[in-house]
Order: structure tokens, then C-alpha cells, then sequence
């Protein structure tokens, strides 16, 4: 078992505990997590590219110019795709990105995430993250004292004065602990897990 320090919101020791080292100090499989991250940065693409064909495009029922004659190349429609305003050949349509993982597979990435920021000593556990009132440089204040200039922060019970505190300051993000997923763990440099998470997480990532 690992153990980790325990502090307070300015950045004092009140304990320690120990981690599980299935879910905190496993060993870490770049070619897993990278799945994972293609699979949710897959599953958040709009899909909404949509060009029409020739068929589609309005007009083009009279010839525009008659057959021979004119000096001018043979043109049967005004949506033909080599002119201009015509229709696009093979062009995007509205699709699905998306594409599924196996369960254990997501889980295991998660368990690999929480592990690479343990054991590049970014993570760091909180008996309790309240904010007495709603105020950005409270929040603000609190990540300085824990020298957090980027992080992610996990926690059950995300109160109103957090939330509203930290939601107009780039670089930090609050997730609940069903939410957290190997994406934003590796996109900010640090993690902060509120103490009751980490019992969470190590159910959820066994089961």
C-alpha cells in the first residue's frame, strides 16, 4: 500500500492515508490511455460537416448551352461539380464519431490516469475544500497556498461557493467523482481529490 499526505485548504498536514495501489500505483500503459482520450475526444465531435451533392443542389434542370456548336466544352447541368455554385464530389456528411471500449478498458485508463499523477507526486488530497462565501480570490488564494496554478479538483459534494468561485478562472475545473475521466485528469498538471473521493474511487475502480 502507498501512502499519501493529507493537508488542509492552507496547505497543512492533518494525516495521511493509505492508496490503493491497484487504482493509485499501477503500472502506466500510454497505448491504453491514449485510446481512452481518442475515444472521448471522438465521442465530442459535432459531426455537423454537410456539403451537397449535385443531386441536391437547386437548379440545373435546363442544359445550359446546346450540344454542339458553341466552341464551348459539352455541359449538361449548372450543378455538375466542376463549376462553380455546382455540387461537391465525396464532400462531408453528418456522421458519428463515436466508437465503444470495453468497460474494464475505460476503467483500467482511469486507475492509470490517478496512478501518473501519484507517482509524479502531482497528486494531492484535501480533508475538505469549503469556501465560507462565494468569492473568486478566496478560491484563487486557496490554490496559490496549495501552488496550483493548474488543476483538476474531485469532490463529492462540490458546494454553490466553490463552484461559483472557480468558474471564471482558467485552468481549474470541479468534477464529481462519477464524472472524473482520464481526459481531464491528463489535461491540468494537477490533482486534487477531497479525502472522501479517494474511497470512492477505489470501489468504483475495483468492482
Amino acid at each position: 500500500m502507498s501512502t499519501v499526505n493529507i493537508v488542509n485548504i492552507k496547505n497543512e498536514r492533518v494525516g495521511e492515508i493509505e492508496l490503493n495501489d491497484d487504482v493509485f500505483n499501477r503500472e502506466v500503459k500510454e497505448h491504453i490511455l491514449h485510446e481512452v482520450v481518442r475515444m472521448q475526444r471522438a465521442a465530442r465531435r459535432s459531426g455537423n460537416a454537410c456539403t451537397k451533392t449535385r443531386v441536391e443542389v437547386s437548379g440545373g434542370g435546363r442544359k445550359p448551352w446546346r450540344q454542339k456548336g458553341t466552341g464551348r466544352a459539352r455541359a449538361g447541368s449548372r450543378t455538375s461539380p466542376i463549376w462553380r455554385g455546382g455540387g461537391v464530389i465525396f464532400g462531408p456528411k453528418p456522421r458519428d464519431y463515436s466508437f465503444k471500449l470495453n468497460r474494464k478498458v475505460k476503467q483500467q485508463a482511469v486507475a492509470m490516469a490517478l496512478s501518473a499523477r501519484f507517482q509524479e507526486g502531482n497528486l494531492i488530497v484535501v480533508d475538505d475544500f469549503t469556501l465560507e462565501r462565494i468569492k473568486t480570490k478566496d478560491f484563487i488564494g486557496v490554490m496559490n497556498v496549495l501552488d496550483v496554478d493548474n488543476g483538476l479538483i474531485v469532490t463529492n459534494n462540490a458546494t454553490e461557493n466553490l463552484a461559483k468561485s472557480s468558474s471564471n478562472v482558467n485552468g481549474y475545473k470541479i468534477l464529481s467523482t462519477e464524472g472524473l475521466n482520464v481526459y481531464d485528469i491528463l489535461l491540468h498538471k494537477k490533482l486534487i481529490l477531497v479525502q472522501p473521493v479517494i474511497e470512492s474511487l477505489e470501489k468504483r475502480l475495483t468492482a
